[in-house]
């Protein structure tokens, strides 16, 4: 694997760096507020995590910033405005998303994923004609994914984690210098869970990453920061350590500001606590 520097908050931060800058955006479906009035800077090299309970306004969030659904206020990307524009478009200014259940063409080889990927700007003449040798930067992607080995095998066949490791390659291979994923260890093993989070210090020393995510353990192993959503507005933001000391962050999660060391528990066994309140 290629070393990279590992991500830091705003460590890479500069004149010539990418960053995502969210000022007062807000989503309304049929007059309620999904998101409230959300500010966020995730500058590249900052491995930013999104957490919240359910209904936090998280997927919400990032499905405005793609142009899935209308808001207002204002998303840019290192200073190009994305509200208002159209799906493609915001997708060719380098902006790349995944979704919690990987879409990959399955009866494709992993190779021919990230060509058809690679290629979503050339004309189908160019498509149609067959490659005499691998692009570097398919080339690139193959070794930063960890897929090399697996290149002519059907994207079919891969394990979970690795279809998700394949659709993040298919963004790099687009340029997408910033990257929203949502849930990526979602159904993983301990060791999926371990290569992703390495592979997103790998991508994330050079883009602008954030990762909506319920996995407590996965964000405090591999998050540089985090912002905490509730009730579709930004409740904590900063460090794992200070977010996890913030009292209301407890009390969204576990119902209770009392001391509960610095740990949030997982987060089904929060929503199981909260049932309990609930029925009690």
């Amino acid at each position: 694997m290629t070393e990279t520097k590992r991500p830091e908050l705003g460590s890479n931060a500069g004149m010539s760096s990418e960053y995502l800058e969210i000022r007062g955006l807000s989503v309304s479906f049929d007059g309620f507020k999904a998101v409230t009035d959300v500010d966020l800077t995730v500058l590249q090299g900052d491995l930013r995590f999104l957490i919240g309970p359910n209904g936090a306004g998280k997927t919400t969030l990032i499905d405005a910033i793609t142009g899935l659904v209308p808001a207002t206020g204002s998303a840019q990307k290192t200073g190009v405005e994305l509200l208002g524009k159209k799906v493609h478009q915001i997708a060719r200014l380098g902006i790349g998303r995944t979704f919690q259940t990987a879409s990959v063409f399955e009866q494709l080889s992993v190779l021919q994923n990230l060509d058809i990927a690679a290629g979503a700007g050339r004309s189908a003449l160019t498509m149609l004609r067959r490659r005499k040798s691998v692009l570097p930067g398919i080339e690139e992607a193959l070794e930063t994914i960890g897929l090399g080995d697996l290149r002519d095998q059907p994207a079919g066949v891969l394990a979970h984690g690795q279809k998700q490791w394949l659709e993040i390659g298919m963004l790099l291979v687009q340029n997408a210098s910033v990257l929203l994923l949502d849930e990526p260890v979602a159904g993983m093993s301990a060791e999926e869970r371990e290569e992703t989070g390495n592979l997103l210090r790998r991508i994330g020393a050079e883009r602008v990453v954030v990762v909506v995510e319920h996995d407590m353990d996965f964000m405090r192993a591999f998050a540089t920061s985090v912002t905490v959503l509730a009730g579709g507005a930004v409740l904590s933001e900063g460090t794992v350590e200070k977010v996890q000391a913030d009292p209301r962050v407890q009390e969204v999660y576990l119902g209770t500001a009392a001391a509960v060391g610095t740990e949030l528990e997982d987060e089904t066994t929060m929503q199981g606590k909260e049932s309990a309140e609930c029925s009690s």
